[in-house]
């Protein structure tokens, strides 16, 4: 674990305009609560100040943040300093949903000291974006993306998603190249899964919806990876993708080495000193818990030194990073099932570390099974 790093801060904006078809984080679109939100909000803000109070990257997430008004946005920047030191060199990322920004709201971002904006995008293609039920357009986020460009913010990321029903490999091309045009300093592309509890999964239940088997997905998996490293991207985690390591996520990186972290709102995840907690997943439990003078927890975990090793290895095998190999050098069966790896080129050995390869990749989680 990393405890000399300083923590990270992670604010759960539970709103959404709407929902989408294959979303099961946490939110609510009865903007009504907001007001009871922020109060609940400032009251654990308050009562966690005195146990962790330096951080060095700042994430609010959702949810969508940026369906908040601007006042209500700035409140929860104004709490954050009220009550913690966020450094003056710290990242502090907003995730945005391209239909809710204006020039307004952008300055109060940047006034508040945003200086990266994460921006859902999903897609360049109107059907995609019909079928997974986003309120933006494709000429919306186009808009957006440039509107963000025009008021001097330099760190901008992307998240786009595929393996969608009847997506082509040309289509899917065709998105990455329009997200490229804005030289995003940050690329996060995740293929669609079926989450539990989504409009998605009973269509799928229903057999109305059909996804990719596992070699098309891998399909565009690859392309996606040889597509942005010709790009000038480095493919730094499974998923993400950054021009230079200096544009990598800070914050994402605690949640893969262990580094502390507190989460605040309804059902936001905190870890420290091998211990993990997380919030109840509803607004009027999280509001009534804090009006009560009660943190808001619903449960928690304390992770013995070998479950902390597997995770650590199961998140690792995810990061270009890799792994230390010493440690598993030390484990009789996992020394063993190394030069398979090797020969299949799954993984390479680079400084004394194991590092997946882009094939790798592919079944870094069933590596991660085989070694535990």
């Amino acid at each position: 674990m990393n405890n000399e790093q300083l923590p990270g801060l992670y604010i759960h904006v539970p709103f959404c305009g709407s929902r989408c078809l294959y979303c099961d984080f946490y939110s609510e679109t009865d903007t009504a609560l907001i007001p009871a939100w922020l109060q609940a909000l400032e009251q654990e803000a308050r009562i966690y100040k005195n146990q962790c109070s330096a951080f060095d990257t700042l994430y609010i997430g959702g949810g969508t943040p940026t369906v908040l008004e601007n006042a209500a946005l700035g409140s929860v920047f104004e709490c954050v300093n009220r009550h913690f030191n966020v450094s003056a060199d710290a990242e502090i990322t907003v995730e945005a949903n391209p239909q809710d920004l204006t020039p307004e709201k952008l300055r109060i971002l940047k006034a508040c000291g945003v200086n990266r904006i994460s921006v859902g995008v999903q897609s360049f293609n109107a059907q995609d974006l019909h079928f997974l039920q986003r309120r933006h357009s494709v000429a919306e986020a186009l808009r957006a993306l440039e509107l963000i460009r025009s008021c001097g913010f330099t760190t901008l990321g992307i998240d786009l998603m595929y393996g969608l029903p009847e997506q082509t490999v040309e289509g899917w091309l065709a998105t990455l190249a329009h997200a490229v045009t804005f030289q995003p300093e940050h690329i996060s592309c995740y293929q669609l899964t079926v989450a539990d509890g989504t409009r998605l999964a009973e269509l799928f239940r229903e057999g109305t919806v059909a996804l990719p088997d596992e070699h098309e997905g891998a399909v565009f998996f690859m392309v996606t990876a040889q597509f942005l490293e010709q790009h000038g991207y480095v493919h730094y985690e499974i998923s993400n993708f950054a021009l230079g390591e200096s544009n990598r996520s800070r914050h994402n990186q605690k949640y893969w080495h262990h580094v502390p972290y507190l989460g605040l709102g309804p059902a936001a995840h905190s870890f420290q000193c091998g211990c993990r907690w997380w919030n109840h997943k509803s607004i009027q439990r999280y509001c009534q818990e804090l009006a009560a003078g009660r943190l808001p927890i619903s449960g928690a975990e304390v992770l013995t030194e070998e479950q902390l090793h597997l995770e650590a290895l199961s998140l690792g095998l995810r990061t270009a990073a890799g792994v230390d190999l010493l440690p598993l050098y030390q484990n009789q069966h996992v020394a063993s099932l190394l030069p398979k790896l090797l020969e299949s080129e799954y993984a390479q050995i680079i400084q004394g570390r194991l590092i997946p390869t882009r094939k790798g990749f592919l079944v870094a989680d069933r590596l991660a099974r085989a070694l535990m």
